[in-house]
């Protein structure tokens, strides 16, 4: 599983996978043992170009709140707006506490702009110091550190196992994807996808609320007669 999902979106999985599952998570910032919650490898947004960054973000767009994915723990200004239950020891401070410690997202939500709207906005703000993409969430943009994508780690995961890109098929549906799908050898966008990830893929699977990826699957892997 490649997903732009923290670790702790993840704890649910572990009594389903046995005694061993690797996921990567918080958009390839972290290689994550699932069944013993821990991080393999890391690649975190130094606290200080972190800081920079939002205080710029801030500047050009001041209705903006921030929150942060580190590791092992959830945080958040206090006016950001939860689209989720927050967990219990959500760390809630102030922007300068919140990225103190290196961490593996930057959260962006604005109250009411289109997702598309504000990661236009951000990019040329943020440059190249970090990563700035969406996921598809409502009025939210997640930047990592610069570099890092779930291309970026899977790609290096996958050599560690002796796969090649053209071994590979990925599913995606939105801008955080495009890179990953850009390195298999064979992309799928699921119906419901983002325009941009439909107009770039090698085929289309049905929508997620169809069961699309499991669709592809079944029919990847069906014996053969």
């Amino acid at each position: 599983m490649v997903t732009a999902r923290p670790p702790r979106w993840l704890h649910d999985l572990a009594d389903l996978v046995g005694d061993h599952g690797v996921a990567i998570v918080a958009n390839g910032a972290i290689l994550y043992d699932v069944v013993r919650r821990r991080a393999i490898r890391t690649r975190l947004i130094d606290p200080g170009v972190a800081l920079e960054v939002a205080q710029a973000i801030r500047a050009e767009i001041p209705d903006v709140e921030f929150a942060i994915e580190r590791s092992d723990r959830y945080g958040q200004e206090p006016n950001y707006l939860n689209r989720w239950p927050r967990p219990d020891d959500t760390l809630v401070a102030g922007i300068e506490v919140l990225l103190s410690e290196p961490a593996a997202k930057l959260l962006v939500r604005h109250p009411s702009w289109h997702a598309d709207d504000l990661l236009a906005k951000i990019v040329p703000v943020v440059g190249e110091r970090v990563t700035a993409s969406h996921s598809g969430g409502h009025s939210l943009v997640e930047i990592s550190a610069s570099g890092v994508s779930k291309a970026a780690m899977l790609a290096d995961f996958a050599a560690t196992q002796g796969i090649s890109a053209n071994e590979s098929i990925a599913f995606g549906d939105s801008i955080n994807d495009l890179p990953m799908l850009a390195w298999a050898g064979t992309s799928y966008g699921v119906a419901n996808a983002h325009a941009e990830v439909l107009a770039v893929v090698d085929k289309i699977a049905p929508a997620n609320d169809e069961d699309g990826v499991a669709a592809v699957l079944e029919e990847l892997f069906q014996p053969l007669n």
